[in-house]
């Protein structure tokens, strides 16, 4: 088993890397945040060119094949990144979607015809609930689909461009926007293919928010290495000190045992494998978020200060598609067989 990524691999992360270091990402996430959904558009349209979204869809839909060590390497920089918008609900609708059309029967394209080829060009964002993922619809404000697969098996598409039932949640990041799922829409199929697929499509899911962990904890690493060079105290930078030396590197050793695990489950996707990653990986961001938080002072607070974005980020994204208690449970089930 492989656990480094080829050159092809590293090329297309370091391209994502680039992209997304030359674009102003905070300045779209906190647009995102009032509702201002054009730079985050923007962005993924970028995003969309380098082929990020077609990694999960079928190459019968303009996709490149179901592909989710790529797509994995791809997430750890848009959670390095800080990148507003359903990006793990697009593409866990495209495996959905992929997966359905190849359970189907000879002919019956269903809904991935319909679909995928706007989903993986960047033209049309989708939001996806489904059975064990959590009771909330992310960003249903902004996605041009919304998707919900209920735990009967019926795949229904709601209209977008409008918050869900109820209207908007309050959430712990307001760039991460909430609300109910709709209970009714247009119904696209049913049956035990569509739990299957959705089955699929929840492990998918689940792997791609463990990879946004693992970006988003590197860079809130990464920014308070940096911060504790610059502030000194008594003289002498507080990074010098044995007791912040030890915090750190408390935090990237959850970071590191964390990374393996992420890409054991992108080459094997047993679900038990997807959980321990999440778990780790969800842990991990949480603890680098309180450790930026401590390490920062009450200047960590600050909505100001960028740092706020990645900190906000991090425990929703350690609950979202697997709270840490449904992880354990997952893992716990495997091996009592």
């Amino acid at each position: 088993m492989r656990f480094l990524p080829t050159a092809e691999q590293s090329d297309f992360a370091r391209t994502l890397h680039g992209l997304l270091g030359a674009s102003d990402v905070p300045a779209a996430v906190r647009a995102w945040a009032t509702g201002d959904h054009g730079p985050g558009r923007a962005l993924w349209s970028r995003l969309a060119g380098t082929g990020l979204f077609a990694l999960a869809a079928d190459e019968a839909y303009d996709g490149a094949g179901l592909l989710p060590v790529e797509l994995a390497l791809g997430f750890v920089e848009l959670g390095r990144a800080g990148m507003p918008g359903p990006a793990v609900e697009t593409a866990a609708a495209a495996v959905l979607l992929s997966e359905l059309a190849r359970l189907g029967e000879d002919g019956e394209e269903g809904p991935a015809k319909r679909f995928l080829p706007g989903l993986v060009a960047g033209e049309a964002l989708a939001t996806l609930t489904l059975p064990g993922g959590g009771p909330y619809v992310l960003d249903a404000d902004a996605a041009t689909y919304r998707f919900t697969v209920s735990a009967a098996g019926e795949l229904r598409l709601a209209g977008g461009g409008e918050a869900g039932a109820g209207g908007l949640l309050r959430s712990t990041d307001p760039a991460r926007r909430l609300s109910r799922p709709a209970a009714q829409g247009e119904l696209l199929a049913a049956g035990p293919r569509v739990l299957e697929a959705a089955g699929t499509a929840l492990g998918w899911a689940r792997l791609l928010t463990a990879a946004q962990c693992l970006g988003v904890g590197e860079a809130l690493l990464a920014s308070t290495v940096q911060y504790v060079k610059q502030r000194t105290q008594f003289g002498t930078p507080v990074g010098g000190f044995q007791a912040v030396k030890h915090r750190l590197a408390d935090t990237l050793l959850g970071l590191e045992f964390a990374r393996p695990l992420v890409w054991a489950a992108a080459l094997g996707l047993a679900p038990w494998e997807v959980a321990a990653a999440k778990l780790a990986a969800g842990e991990a961001a949480y603890a680098a978020a309180m450790t930026a938080l401590q390490l920062h002072g009450a200047v960590g607070y600050t909505e100001e200060l960028d740092l706020s974005l990645w900190l906000r980020k991090a425990r929703p994204l350690r609950d979202a598609w697997g709270s840490p208690s449904a992880c354990r449970a997952a893992v716990l089930q495997e091996r009592e067989g």
